[in-house]
């Protein structure tokens, strides 16, 4: 052992060590977090690999190592210079996922509608609206909002989605504002529920799906936020950062990596972010709608609703399992977006004194670490669990099979009792079901997985494939 660095102990849930100088803690090769000098603790609630294997490095900036890598399981408690396990360091195992809603609540539950406040960048508008209908079952209601764009190209746009019976296309007389045009959205969505959606986004499979399990996994959590590549606080795997996805994948390959690999990774914030954000309708009777007076243009007024609702007793939770693409500032620009921040954030801090303090103690949770360091895995390649082939498709088939499975990965369940039958299918991130058994399609519909008997199973594959 040398001066640098030392490992102090592990109980088998907490790892205790010494650092000289400031370095980072490794674990299984990638980095999961900064070390100051001096002692350092850090307790693991679970294990972040998803098994019990555990490699920890201490690195400096210059690359190098201040003390031996020392590995433990675990759970188990260890000695320092004494390793638990050989070989190399393990693959991401699926981790512990949320508890799924009863049935019952999700029957009870309001539907999802989406809001997608619209002004020019009509290139973006095209994406999103794309992707929005090929991820959205039609049963969820679409209500896209033109404020007044300029851009004529927009109007050409939503009059051809406009057709569709799930597409609700308002157009303001004037200019109304970003929030104004939210809180019009979310009016018409009557009863529902509402992700509000930028439309300088782009979604992927399951999306809706799993936000609305994450917001029904517990009664307190008021709003669920997705991850993003350029969203802030909200971007992963770095903070604040853009973060390109990685170039030997495309967008709905590495939205299925996540969506397959980081369940059950649910940070919490004071705050959730109006990119793409499922709101309660509970919340909104609650604490009513978003403040135009005080946020005319957006930039703080999600921050504002939360902060109302978390008053109120809700919390708001990230999904980092839903990867949403964002494209940051198509409506407004750098410039003019800095200046909308700088004034919502001036109200912010009148408002709510302890806001950013409280953002600030708990956007490195251990929950957070973990979700990023696992994103770290996936775009690094070093998960080993895509290195023959991208991530594909899930489906699960429980009868004769189709020629499928060169274009997804294939499971087969082996339950057929309904409760577990649905959080196998939700845990294993499964997106279509191949069955001619009715109560087990039932119990898919019910968890938004599509199901398909043999010949239609083969349209749905076709399809991913192309959009692939």
């Amino acid at each position: 052992m040398n001066a640098q660095g030392r490992w102090l102990g592990w109980d088998g849930r907490v790892l205790r060590l010494h650092a000289d100088a400031a370095c980072a803690l490794h674990l299984d090769g990638m980095l999961f977090e900064p070390v100051a000098a001096g002692e350092f603790a850090r307790e693991f609630a679970f294990s972040p690999g998803g098994g019990d294997e555990l490699e920890f490095t201490l690195r400096d900036a210059d690359g190098h190592d201040p003390a031996p890598s020392w590995r433990v399981r675990f759970g188990e408690a260890a000695q320092p210079g004494a390793d638990a396990w050989p070989g190399a360091a393990r693959a991401l195992r699926p981790l512990a996922d949320l508890p799924l809603p009863a049935p019952e609540i999700l029957r009870r539950a309001p539907p999802a509608a989406v809001v997608v406040p619209i002004y020019n960048s009509p290139q973006c508008v095209q994406r999103c609206i794309a992707t929005l209908l090929r991820h959205t079952h039609p049963a969820r209601r679409k209500i896209l909002i033109d404020d007044a764009s300029t851009d004529p190209a927009i109007t050409g746009i939503l009059r051809e989605f406009a057709r569709r019976p799930d597409v609700l296309v308002r157009r303001n007389e004037k200019n109304l504002g970003y929030t104004a045009s939210c809180n019009l959205g979310i009016v018409l969505a009557g009863r529902a529920d509402v992700v509000l959606l930028n439309s300088d986004t782009q979604v992927g499979p399951r999306w809706l799906d799993r936000l609305r399990l994450t917001a029904y996994s517990d009664a307190g959590i008021g709003t669920v936020t997705a991850v993003s590549d350029n969203a802030g606080a909200f971007s992963v795997p770095e903070l604040e950062a853009y973060c390109p996805i990685p170039g030997r994948w495309t967008l709905e390959q590495t939205q299925r990596a996540l969506l397959q690999q980081c369940g059950g990774c649910l940070p919490q914030l004071p705050t959730g972010n109006g990119f793409c954000m499922y709101v309660k309708r509970e919340l909104f009777d609650r604490v009513g709608k978003l403040d135009v007076a005080a946020f005319p243009a957006g930039y703080g007024e999600e921050n504002d609703l939360c902060q109302r609702a978390e008053h109120a007793g809700f919390r708001h939770v990230i999904a980092g399992d839903v990867l949403v693409q964002h494209e940051r500032s198509a409506s407004f620009g750098d410039e003019r977006r800095a200046a909308l921040g700088a004034q919502g954030m001036k109200v912010l801090r009148e408002r709510y004194p302890d806001y950013e303090s409280n953002v600030g103690a708990t956007l490195w949770s251990f929950e957070r670490r973990v979700l990023d360091w696992r994103v770290r895995r996936l775009y690094a390649g070093t998960d080993g669990c895509y290195a023959v082939r991208p991530p594909r498709p899930r489906v699960a088939v429980f009868d004769a099979q189709a020629a499928i499975e060169d274009a997804v990965e294939v499971l087969q369940s082996g339950s057929s009792d309904p409760l577990a039958l649905r959080a196998w299918l939700v845990h294993g991130a499964v997106e279509a079901v191949q069955t001619a058994d009715s109560q087990i399609a039932r119990v898919a519909t019910g968890v938004g997985v599509p199901a398909f008997d043999t010949a239609e199973i083969a349209n749905w594959v076709a399809n991913a494939r192309s959009l692939a």
